[in-house]
């Protein structure tokens, strides 16, 4: 094909017979919000699953009112990249507002399949669209307006389905599953999807440049978002008190983990065995966790950057009278409101030294559902063992998107309470108890439960020697916060370790957290298969670092930290943390609110590579990278 496309020439490579593209394409649908185009996106991207092809489904939803743009993007791909894509193969066209910028965005020989009064054929020459009175249609199914508008959205499942080759009953599955079983909710959708299917056929030219065929990628894993997998993970960890206040994208962890006790964990008197609350903001939430820490429960609660800004009180309470406790941070845009319903990892600095004055919190770091039902655990063991506030940053992408997934394994370990004080314990140690003092020489004390046959103490905020008796003597705060540092120095051998690829030969170097593997990922394939660029990785999963770090940045001459806010908040700890060879670390920041993609960090990295003078490459918009010099630092 050539670059002066026609309308013509697009139209035959989509309906003319050579080979299609199989199972790798990314289709986007654009909607308004409320318009019950959820279900609908989520019966696609399922059937597709059903039949065997790795996929992702990506939601961009406004944050405030219904009858604002929303867009859904399905990602399938044969090899198992599922980050996101920039490059549009396929778009559902039906919001009226955005219909003009929704074509404009599309890449030349794309298919848009658009509602027939938004007459998107008149907007561009170089795309194929096939125009659909999906109102029409409609009105064939019901007299009931609003059931008119919801079974609009299976019209278009129908046609899609009928154009790529997605199987009926993978669909009618899906559905299935979306409606629980529900009949009255089945039998209409499905009679929506058997019009779109009828229409497609009789009336839109078969496409062949795109299809999806059955294979076997998919067999015996699962799709869920971050979440619910958390909630999922925190439940078999055996948390009992839950306080959290709503704010997006944190609320669905702890309304799934509502759902989830009340199902598992009511006991035989038909009693909850736990406690969840609602608190009336964000720092009394962290209070109660705080409190119920104290008591010996084991305690969390959900909530996003405002959140963490309103918890720092208590978060410096927390490091320094060492309480426990478990704090997720769904991360989002900021600073301020920002952007609510937009992906980020903006938080690192917040959350790492979050209170006044000498601050190290713990923090771990998921980067896919399957650990986040990991950590959902493991978060509340370290809690007690550090007896501190153990942050968890996930993000929006992770915590609202779904994902596929292996099955949870079954958690066989008991749960690690840390040094908690017995009657026996204290006879060990000959009697002599201080809540404070360092006996084993890790920075970790000894603390006691109320209620037990323990002794009791004072808890103080204020400064205290070893025995938690009030002191403002420099020597007492001193070997206390010096204590706290070596406290946070042991942390490095117990916080879940990273990940790390060293290739042979490997010159250049990555290191990313969280959602930025998906597209890091496919970026190392990209480099490799297209350029024949070796190189390795470290996926950082907790704070602090551990002493791993130092030698993945000496053994590589440029070292690329990729990440997902504006300032390359994680590449700056990091050249703290390498001292002389901070040098080697260059920054590929994404911040646009969207996931980032693969693309944008290959060319990043070439484009750096071809000028060693650049250590900053900001991507993520498709007009030129801003970049920053050596000379500029």
């Amino acid at each position: 094909m050539s670059d002066t496309l026609t309308a013509t020439a697009v139209l035959d490579e989509v309906e003319g017979g050579g080979q299609p593209v199989v199972n790798d394409l990314t289709i986007h649908v654009a909607t308004v919000n409320g318009s019950g185009s959820q279900s609908s996106n989520n019966v696609l991207m399922r059937s597709i699953f059903q039949m065997g092809v790795p996929v992702s489904g990506k939601n961009m939803f406004p944050s405030n009112i219904a009858g604002l743009p929303t867009w859904f993007t399905i990602r399938a791909n044969k090899d198992g990249w599922i980050a996101r894509k920039k490059e549009v193969d396929l778009m559902v066209c039906m919001n009226a507002q955005t219909a003009r910028e929704d074509v404009e965005a599309l890449q030349p020989g794309a298919l848009c399949i658009y509602d027939a009064p938004l007459n998107c054929k008149s907007i561009r020459k170089d795309i194929v669209f096939y125009e659909v009175p999906f109102a029409k249609i409609a009105i064939e199914l019901t007299t009931d307006s609003r059931l008119r508008k919801l079974l609009t959205n299976m019209i278009y499942v129908g046609i899609v389905a009928e154009q790529i080759g997605i199987e009926r009953q993978e669909i009618i599955a899906a559905i299935t599953k979306q409606f629980k079983g529900k009949q009255k909710a089945i039998e209409p959708n499905v009679a929506a999807i058997d019009k779109g299917l009828e229409f497609a056929r009789a009336n839109l030219p078969k496409q062949n440049k795109w299809r999806i065929e059955r294979m076997n990628k998919t067999a015996g894993k699962i799709i869920i978002d971050g979440n619910a997998a958390a909630a999922i993970g925190a439940m078999f960890g055996g948390v009992t008190v839950v306080t959290w206040y709503p704010i997006t994208p944190s609320s669905s962890l702890c309304e799934s983990l509502i759902d989830y006790m009340k199902q598992h964990r009511i006991g035989p008197d038909g009693k909850a065995t736990f406690a969840i609350v609602q608190a009336e903001d964000e720092l009394a939430a962290m209070g109660m966790v705080l409190g119920a820490g104290w008591a010996g429960a084991r305690s969390m609660t959900s909530t996003s950057g405002p959140g963490i800004s309103l918890m720092a009180e208590f978060a410096g309470l927390a490091y320094f009278a060492e309480l426990p406790g478990v704090i997720w941070d769904i991360q989002r845009v900021g600073p301020s409101t920002g952007l609510p319903t937009r992906t980020a990892q903006g938080d690192i600095f917040e959350v790492m030294y979050l209170s006044h004055g000498d601050t190290q919190q713990i923090a771990l770091i998921p980067g896919s559902v399957e650990e986040c039902f990991q950590f959902g655990s493991e978060a509340l063991d370290l809690a007690e063992m550090f007896q501190a506030p153990i942050f968890v940053l996930s993000d929006l992408d992770l915590g609202m998107n779904n994902w596929m997934s292996d099955p949870f394994k079954y958690p066989e370990k008991p749960y690690r309470r840390g040094k908690v004080l017995s009657k026996e314990k204290l006879a060990e140690l000959g009697g002599k108890w201080g809540r404070y003092l360092d006996v084993d020489d890790d920075g970790i004390p000894w603390r006691t439960v109320p209620g037990t046959d323990a002794p009791s103490y004072f808890t103080r905020g204020s400064g205290h020697d070893a025995f938690a008796r009030y002191s403002e003597r420099p020597e007492d705060y001193k070997a206390t916060v010096d204590r706290l540092a070596k406290k946070y120095e042991t942390a490095k051998k117990y916080v879940p370790q990273p990940v790390i690829d060293v290739r042979r030969g490997a010159k250049i170097g990555f290191i990313a957290y969280g959602t930025t593997d998906f597209p890091l990922q496919e970026s190392r394939h990209q480099l490799k298969s297209e350029r024949d660029v070796e190189t390795s990785y470290f996926r950082l999963r907790a704070l602090p670092f551990t002493d791993d770090l130092k030698k993945f940045v000496a053994s590589h001459d440029h070292v690329y930290v990729v990440e997902q806010n504006r300032d390359g908040q994680m590449a700056d700890l990091i050249r703290l943390e390498v001292g002389d060879d901070q040098k080697k670390i260059r920054k590929i920041l994404h911040y646009t609110g969207l996931p980032c993609d693969a693309r944008s960090i290959t060319n990043a990295v070439l484009q750096m590579e071809s000028n060693r003078d650049e250590k900053v490459v900001r991507v993520g918009v498709d007009k030129r990278v801003a970049t920053q010099m050596v000379s500029e630092d």
